[in-house]
């Protein structure tokens, strides 16, 4: 079969055909280092590492940038308020967003710029599409004029009557609906030199020039959320073809991490940070279930969602593991076909899971029939399609991930959900004795409790 991917820019699913044969290049919008990343900032990594390693596994040699956007509006804001200077404040977050990837067993990319490292090839850009008609210098500022473009907003379906950027702009827009590609010097900000003053990058215009510089003028697929669809990549597309770069032939889109049928973001509140997420349950159990939905589908997320995934995932871990013991070293071996059809139906990995829940069964009754070559063969399959979604068991990314630690904290979150059912259910029929009595066991242990609208959570003392 062949990979068939749905492409946000044509609104359909469509055969995946490399720029070069047996090759693939992929741009991913990756961190704003403004603080410290939640499970709704790394979906996209997980999601996106998967068509990394499908596509290697189908043969491509894959060249993969995942940026960092390590200067802008947040950032500055932030480090000010911290008292801290704002590249500290960057490197720091940005050093967090390593190692919640590391954590997950996201691959590193093969080129990870950061955007304060790419002004001359930005301002390269700059200069191209003033020269092309297709922007312009105010003030110190330079702003995209999305007259000049016909097809500005086809990527979003916006029509350009409705078009609102969103952004704090300085002085001399001809049009708000205009976008800004440079951002004049302001006291105690960063800049750096241009033909048109001092002033910063704006965040747009930041991946144009690192995409193109690293990938060229034309390249597969651009990935991200697709809370970026606008203004961010429909701005991207603007400057790209402005500029005369033919820029993605695919474009991807992931959905978002929900809670309460709302987006995950630090300004509702309802975040679940990845340190914090570690302390309760193994990351490769994190990483599983984070991308156990359609990529492309809202992740819903919950307490029950979130052990029952994990749950789902021991299944399979347990039979490769007795398998393992029983019979001899388990192999890695080849993906079963319904596998490899789910996969090539645009990424399609609930469906490739049950190809892989399907395995394990049969190769549980295999193990309890005395069949030990079909119990084998199973497992070394089950090996493979788990390596592709980047969770293998076997891996010895995991076998060395949290070691002893992690086991005890996933079996001391089963005990404290134990306790947390019974603290909730006596809360339900107003014994408040047996409640906070849970509570305080619970205290004297070193376990710290949250009432929060998705249930109570808990924490090690002095580990938050």
């Amino acid at each position: 079969m062949t990979l068939r991917l749905y492409d946000t820019a044509t609104r359909e699913v469509r055969d995946f055909v490399p720029l070069v044969e047996g090759r693939a290049s992929i741009y991913l919008c990756g961190a704003t280092v403004q603080g410290v990343p939640h499970i709704g900032h790394v979906r996209s990594g997980i999601a996106f590492d998967i068509l990394r390693r499908w596509l290697a596994h189908r043969g491509h040699d894959v060249l993969f940038v995942r940026n960092v956007t390590d200067i802008d509006d947040k950032i500055l804001r932030k480090a000010a308020e911290a008292g801290r200077p704002w590249w500290e404040w960057a490197a720091t977050h940005e050093r967090e967003f390593t190692s919640a990837y590391d954590s997950l067993g996201v691959l590193p990319p093969s080129a990870e710029p950061r955007a304060t490292g790419f002004v001359t090839q930005m301002t390269d850009y700059m200069t191209r599409l003033i020269d092309r008609g297709h922007a312009y210098a105010a003030d110190g500022n330079v702003y995209f004029d999305v007259r000049s473009l016909p097809d500005y907003g086809a990527l979003s379906g916006h029509r350009l009557d409705d078009v609102h950027q969103g952004e704090s702009a300085g002085t001399g827009k001809r049009d708000p609906r205009d976008f800004t590609l440079w951002k004049a010097a302001k006291p105690g900000e960063p800049s750096w030199p241009t033909p048109w003053g001092r002033g910063r990058p704006g965040w747009h215009l930041e991946c144009s020039a690192m995409a193109t510089s690293l990938l060229g003028s034309q390249f597969d697929i651009h990935c991200g959320g697709m809370d970026l669809i606008f203004p961010h990549h429909e701005n991207e597309i603007a400057q790209s073809h402005g500029a005369g770069d033919a820029f993605a032939r695919y474009w991807l889109h992931n959905g978002w991490v929900t809670m309460s049928g709302e987006k995950m973001s630090k300004s509702l509140g309802n975040v679940v940070s990845i340190p914090a997420m570690l302390e309760r349950m193994r990351p490769v159990e994190l990483r599983y279930y984070l991308g156990s939905a359609h990529y492309r589908s809202m992740l819903e997320y919950s307490d029950g969602a979130l052990t029952e995934a994990a749950a789902g995932y021991r299944r399979i871990e347990s039979f490769v593991e007795r398998v393992n013991s029983r019979i001899g070293a388990v192999e890695i071996g080849t993906v079963t076909d319904e596998f490899a059809a789910a996969l090539d139906d645009d990424l399609g990995v609930p469906a490739a899971l049950a190809a892989i829940h399907n395995t394990v069964r049969a190769g549980n009754t295999a193990l309890e029939g005395g069949d030990a070559a079909g119990a084998a063969g199973a497992a070394s399959s089950v090996r493979a399609m788990m390596g592709v979604l980047g969770v293998d068991p076997l891996d010895e990314h995991w076998l060395t991930a949290g070691g002893d630690d992690s086991a005890a904290l996933s079996a001391l979150d089963v005990l404290v959900r134990a306790e947390l059912v019974r603290r909730a259910t006596a809360r339900a029929e107003k014994d408040w004795g047996t409640a906070d009595a849970v509570r305080d066991r619970l205290a004297e242990a070193g376990i710290e409790v949250t009432d929060t609208p998705d249930g109570a959570q808990w924490n090690l003392k002095g580990q938050e």
